[in-house]
C-alpha cells in the first residue's frame, strides 16, 4: 500500500494541492499511476506529468521503506480510517503524513500553543505551565518544536495526561533546531512528531507557514503566549481564525515588544486569557467529562471505573481533599508571592508556576493583583 502513495509523494514538483486534485479525479494513487499522459494533462503541467511518469527514485524509495521499518514510524494517508477528521475540515489537508510515535494522539482533542522563539523567561514559564494544566485536563498540546515557547509547550504537554504533538517543517529524519534533539526524542517516545514533508527535506523558510496551518487545523483553539508584530505565531493565529478555530492570547506589559502581537490579536477579537481555566471555560471543557486518556500500558478496552476513571482523565483534579499539597501548606492565609512560595517549598519557579495554575484551575487558590496567591478555604 505505501508504495503508490510514496511514489506520488516523491514525484518532484507535484505538491500537495496537485496530489489532492489527482486523488479527487482518479480515486486512488494506484489509479493515478496507471493513467496515461493524456489523462494526466488535464490536471498537471507538462513538467509535473514528466515527473510523475518517470521512474521513481529508487534511493528515495529504499530510504523511505527503511525508515518505515523502524519501530514507531508510520505513514498516514487520506485513505486511512484514523486520518484526523479535524484536518479534513481545512482547505488544504495533507495527502500524506509521516508519523513518529503515538499517531492515535492525532484523534484526541488538541489545543495549539505557539509563540516567540526568543521568548522571555516569564513567557517560557507561562507556556509550560499552561500546557501542563491543559494537558492534565485531557487536551493534547500541539506546537512546532521551535525554540522558546514551542519547546516549553511540548515540555508542559508531555508532563500532563494529554501528552504533546510536534508538527515540523522538515523531514522526520532531521531534527531542527538541533538544540531540541533531546526534546524530540521524548516526543517520539511518549508523544508524536508529524511532518507532511518527505524524508531528507531541509528546513526551508516556506515550509514553516505550511506547518502552521496543521498546528491550528488539528486544534480546537490556538493559544499565543508571546509574539512580536508580524511574527509567524500571528500567521498561525490568522489561519486558525480562517479555519474557524478559537484564538487565545496572554496579555503582557505595554513596554514589551513580545506583548504587542498578543495585544494586536486581542484587539482583533482573540480571547484574553489569564489562566488555563479561561481556555477550558471558553471551550466548554469543564461542562463535559472527556474520555479518559488511556496510557500505553493499559490493555485496549480496559477502562477504570468511578474515581479511578476521573483520575485517569483529570489526574490533577482527582480526590483533592485526600491529598496533602506542599504549595497549599506553604500558603498561610495571607496573599503570598511566588518567590516566597518557592523559598518555602523548595520548588523551582517553573515547577511552582505549573502547580499554581493547576491549583487555581481546581478552585483551591485564587490569583490576586500584583501576582500574589491566596488559599481558598
Amino acid at each position: 500500500m505505501p508504495d503508490a502513495w510514496l511514489r506520488l509523494a516523491l514525484a518532484p514538483g507535484v505538491g500537495n494541492t496537485s496530489l489532492i486534485r489527482l486523488l479527487t479525479a482518479f480515486g486512488s494513487p494506484e489509479a493515478v499511476l496507471a493513467s496515461g499522459r493524456s489523462a494526466l494533462t488535464a490536471h498537471l503541467s507538462r513538467a509535473q506529468c514528466d515527473a510523475l511518469l518517470a521512474e521513481s527514485d529508487a534511493v528515495q524509495l529504499d530510504a523511505a521503506h527503511a525508515w518505515l521499518a523502524q519501530p514507531g514510524n508510520s505513514l498516514m494517508t487520506l485513505a486511512d480510517e484514523d486520518y484526523p477528521k479535524t484536518l479534513l475540515e481545512i482547505a488544504d489537508p495533507p495527502a500524506i503524513l509521516y508519523c513518529k510515535g503515538r499517531r492515535s494522539l492525532l484523534n484526541q482533542p488538541c489545543l495549539g500553543i505557539v509563540g516567540s522563539r526568543n521568548a522571555t523567561p516569564q513567557g517560557v514559564r507561562d507556556a509550560e505551565a499552561f500546557a501542563h494544566a491543559l494537558s492534565d485536563a485531557g487536551l493534547t498540546i500541539v506546537s512546532g518544536l521551535a525554540l522558546g515557547i514551542d519547546a516549553a509547550a511540548h515540555r508542559g504537554g508531555l508532563a500532563g495526561a494529554g501528552s504533546s504533538v510536534a508538527i515540523i517543517g522538515t523531514g522526520l529524519d532531521r531534527i531542527y533546531p538541533a538544540r531540541n534533539k533531546a526534546l524530540a526524542h521524548r516526543l517520539a517516545e511518549n508523544g508524536l512528531i508529524v511532518s507532511e514533508f518527505a524524508l531528507g527535506t531541509p528546513p526551508l523558510p516556506g515550509h514553516f507557514p505550511r506547518r502552521n496551518r496543521l498546528i491550528s487545523g488539528l486544534s480546537r483553539g490556538v493559544l499565543v503566549v508571546e509574539a512580536a508584530p508580524n511574527s509567524g505565531s500571528l500567521i498561525t493565529a490568522r489561519v486558525a481564525t480562517e479555519q474557524g478555530r478559537e484564538v487565545f492570547a496572554i496579555p503582557g506589559s505595554i513596554h514589551s515588544p513580545l506583548a504587542r502581537g498578543c495585544h494586536a490579536l486581542i484587539k482583533q477579537g482573540a480571547k484574553l486569557v489569564e489562566s488555563a481555566a479561561d481556555i477550558l471555560d471558553e471551550l466548554a471543557w469543564q461542562q463535559r467529562l472527556a474520555p479518559p486518556v488511556l496510557r500505553e500500558d493499559r490493555p485496549q478496552g480496559e477502562h477504570p471505573e468511578g474515581h479511578e476513571c476521573l483520575a485517569a482523565a483529570y489526574p490533577s483534579r482527582a480526590l483533592p481533599e485526600t491529598l496533602s499539597d506542599p504549595v497549599l501548606d506553604a500558603l498561610d492565609g495571607a496573599p503570598t508571592t511566588p518567590d516566597t512560595l518557592a523559598q518555602r517549598t523548595g520548588l523551582t519557579l517553573d515547577a511552582l508556576s505549573a502547580k499554581l495554575l493547576t491549583l487555581e484551575l481546581d478552585g483551591r487558590i485564587a490569583s490576586l493583583p500584583g501576582g500574589r496567591y491566596q488559599k481558598i478555604h
